[in-house]
């Protein structure tokens, strides 16, 4: 076992970089030694999401206590609802004898350096911009005034991600295979390289 495998694994990215792919893929090929960080959200469930499995579904009310018991490790607020993720959850994923892997916007990862957590921070970044809001139109989900809004994010996990010593491991996900070969050996705790961040100024 590789000391890197026992550190929980955070993962980053624009909204419609396709971190879901990602961990989907991983979590189907490895199902024993992987374990995902349920983070709780204010956000009314999407059709299939499953308590508990997808997100834990609770009120503002309930999520401002959270806050107030010192519940998360990270919080934040995003599209008008807040999604935070919890000690316990990634505790019980550590227990488990699993690696816990967290999908944390940036905000999310800011406040996750301060805690005693000591991750990997890895960065799944679009091959540009133009890729990224063509993913997005092509969800049918989105509205052209959330996909705008979903973009201006984008910008600001970018604008982090330039910022030296911000991820430990950047992966562009330009090709799905190529991209998934990579997260699948940083997961398994191998060290890689990893790639070069974009330009992502188009």
């Amino acid at each position: 076992m590789l000391p890197d495998f026992l550190r929980p694994l955070v993962l980053s990215g624009p909204s419609g970089v396709g971190k879901s792919t990602l961990l989907t893929r991983l979590f189907a090929e490895y199902p024993d030694k992987f374990g995902f960080s349920v983070s709780h959200t204010t956000r009314a469930p999407r059709p299939g999401e499953v308590e508990g499995k997808h997100y834990y579904f609770v009120s503002s009310d309930r999520f401002k206590q959270l806050i107030e018991e010192g519940a998360f490790i990270e919080h934040a607020q995003f599209s008008g609802n807040y999604y935070g993720t919890s000690f316990m959850t990634v505790r019980e994923v550590g227990e488990s004898g699993r690696r816990c892997i967290l999908d944390i916007e940036a905000q999310g990862v800011r406040q996750i350096k301060n805690t005693a957590l000591n991750p990997v921070y890895a960065f799944i970044s679009p091959p540009s911009l133009t890729a990224l809001r063509k993913r997005l139109q092509g969800r049918g989900t989105e509205t052209e005034a959330s996909v705008q809004k979903r973009l201006a994010t984008a910008l600001k996990e970018i604008e982090y991600a330039k910022q030296p010593g911000s991820h430990d491991v950047v992966i562009v996900n330009d090709d799905l295979e190529r991209a998934y070969g990579v997260f699948k050996q940083l997961a398994l705790g191998e060290k890689i390289e990893g790639d070069a961040l974009p330009l992502l100024d188009d």
